[in-house]
């Protein structure tokens, strides 16, 4: 069965998507060859919370990262999940993602886990107080200071940091997403980072096809509960299927 009769057919199909969705968009992923940490390490959250050099270098990769994302428009993976949404067969899109594009591109907050958090907003880490990005990336590139909050808390963007809880709350909505689909699409991910990627996998044992669509190896690869396994550019290859599926001639 393929790509266009399995979207088709569903009803609640639970969309998970990663990084490789969003490298259209001019967004650099991660782990790929010309990926973000093969250039910069990581700041780990307690070294963020322990260190002033730490703070630094968090504020100096989110500086260095910020253009890309606030100029970054959503490309037609994130309109065609969205199509999908407004036809009423999307239980819930979970994404590894912190670029904000899915909402920019017409997902609706309640069918939305943005499991890492979001680049969109800096966050206190004490009082949990959200604010726009731009003020605190203008005064860091100014001044090297890493911002503070009105109550004194250290402000970091907020997004999921290494060695960060992920929020219960996101989770527990993933889990029942778990249970309520009829169909799993994995979309431009390596599905390697647990436990974002542990939840179309419990999906898929639940007996439930599985479609992974991305380019290059996947930790699922090989895997019993893949239905359907896509090699290539997500871009090119799930809108297409995605506007046949939806074809009222269909």
């Amino acid at each position: 069965m393929g790509l266009v009769q399995l979207l088709g057919d569903a009803d609640r199909i639970l969309v998970f998507t990663g990084a490789g969705i969003s490298t259209g968009s001019g967004i650099r992923d991660f782990r790929g060859p010309k990926g973000v940490w093969r250039e910069r390490q990581p700041v780990y959250f307690d070294d963020f919370m322990n260190s002033e050099v730490a703070r630094i270098e968090h504020w100096d990769q989110k500086c260095q990262a910020w253009p890309s994302f606030r100029d970054a428009e959503p490309n037609a993976v994130h309109t065609s999940i969205a199509d999908l949404e407004r036809a009423g067969k999307v239980s819930m899109v979970v994404t590894q993602n912190i670029d904000g594009l899915h909402s920019r591109g017409g997902t609706s907050a309640g069918r939305l886990i943005e499991l890492h958090g979001t680049n969109a907003a800096i966050e206190c880490t004490s009082c949990r107080a959200r604010t726009d990005p731009e003020t605190h990336m203008q005064h860091f590139t100014e001044t090297r200071i890493p911002p503070l909050c009105h109550c004194g808390g250290y402000l970091k963007s907020a997004t999921i940091s290494f060695g960060q809880n992920l929020d219960p709350n996101e989770l527990e909505r993933a889990s029942a997403a778990v249970q309520e689909t009829d169909l799993v699409v994995a979309l431009g991910s390596t599905l390697s980072v647990y436990p974002a990627a542990g939840f179309p996998l419990a999906a898929a044992e639940r007996g439930v096809p599985y479609i992974v669509v991305t380019r290059g190896a996947t930790d699922h690869d090989g895997h019993t509960a893949v239905t359907l396994r896509l090699e290539g550019d997500v871009v090119e290859l799930f809108p297409p299927a995605v506007a046949e599926a939806l074809a009222p001639s269909r």
